[in-house]
């Protein structure tokens, strides 16, 4: 296995099982999640207290893994280029199927807004002016595989045509191209804090895409918030990232916890783990954070018998995928 691809699949296989760790906790407090499952160590059956993914078995996936099989597959099937309006229509098409089966793991709020305003005849690019949230961002792996970071202003043109219909504001793209930067430098062979560098500095381009949006900057959020929990105590970070950083569906909140949680991993796997229990938005948290350590970690970092459960459990082959992608990059 090549080193590109070895990073590729493991960003692709991180933000799966970032996914999955966090599908029992999502939207819950942190509280709740310790009286329920205490700490987080693996996978679990989503309990009682879970409302989106109720009755849910350990090692499931969400909508965030699922957007990104979704984003792969037009990419590949469109030689490197998205059809927005067959995006929205296949966005569409997978909600109606977890309506059928009863599911409340459903289309994200700026995402569904975006829809039904493109439903009512409003273009892609006004469709998407409203969203704010990490929809774009928990996606966006596919373009990192994909598209190469040499030139960081045509990946985050990249970016932001792929988020455009549903997330074409400054916010929703910047926060896309943080991540997406990031795990195209790691796939690259970039270092961690080489990654991170470009992570902002994509960032900074791509909050002047879109349509401008109120909240905090995301690459002035990392610039502050990567070196602010670095340098404080292991045993304090969980609390600073969850209080002071937050981890709601906000781009400025969760994309900057993700990204700082990377900063200091010392195990990949147990860094998911603690994702997955900071309450908020933990999947979508625990997914970038993935993404991200594996295009930087490579040679395989996640246990072996949690890559088979996710298989198994998902009827999930990633390896095609990645191997599509990584033919369209350069």
């Amino acid at each position: 296995m090549t080193a590109d691809r070895d990073r590729a699949l493991a960003a692709f296989e991180g933000l799966a099982l970032g996914d999955a760790l966090g599908m029992p906790t999502q939207s819950m407090s942190r509280s709740q999640i310790a009286a329920d499952y205490g700490r987080i160590t693996g996978f679990t059956d989503a309990g009682p207290h879970q409302r989106i993914a109720t009755g849910m078995p350990a090692g499931s996936i969400t909508d965030d893994t699922e957007q990104a099989v979704l984003l792969a597959r037009l990419l590949i099937d469109g030689d490197g280029r998205v059809d927005v309006e067959l995006f929205a229509e296949r966005l569409l098409d997978w909600e109606s199927a977890m309506e059928a089966k009863g599911s409340l793991d459903l289309l994200g709020p700026s995402t569904k807004a975006a829809l039904q305003r493109l439903g009512d005849g409003v273009p892609a690019a006004e469709a998407g002016r409203f969203g704010t949230t990490n929809g774009a961002a928990m996606r966006i792996t596919p373009v990192g595989i994909a598209v190469g970071i040499e030139s960081l202003p045509d990946f985050v043109d990249a970016v932001a045509h792929t988020s455009e219909v549903t997330h074409n504001t400054s916010l929703g793209i910047a926060g896309a191209a943080a991540v997406g930067a990031a795990v195209s430098a790691g796939i690259a062979g970039a270092s961690l804090s080489e990654a991170l560098e470009l992570a902002i500095a994509a960032a900074e381009l791509g909050g002047v895409r879109g349509h401008w949006a109120a909240g905090g900057d995301i690459a002035a959020r990392l610039r502050w918030g990567i070196p602010y929990v670095t340098a404080l105590a292991p045993d304090a970070r969980p609390d600073a990232i969850a209080e002071v950083i937050g981890t709601s569906v906000a781009s400025q909140e969760s994309v900057i916890a993700a990204l700082a949680l990377v900063a200091v991993a010392d195990d990949p796997w147990e860094t998911l783990c603690l994702a997955a229990s900071l309450g908020g938005d933990t999947d979508t948290v625990a997914a970038m954070a993935g993404a991200v350590l594996g295009a930087t970690r490579g040679a395989h970092p996640w246990p072996a018998a949690e890559r088979e459960t996710l298989e198994r459990v998902n009827g999930l082959s990633l390896a095609p995928l990645v191997d599509g992608l990584l033919a369209l990059r350069g």
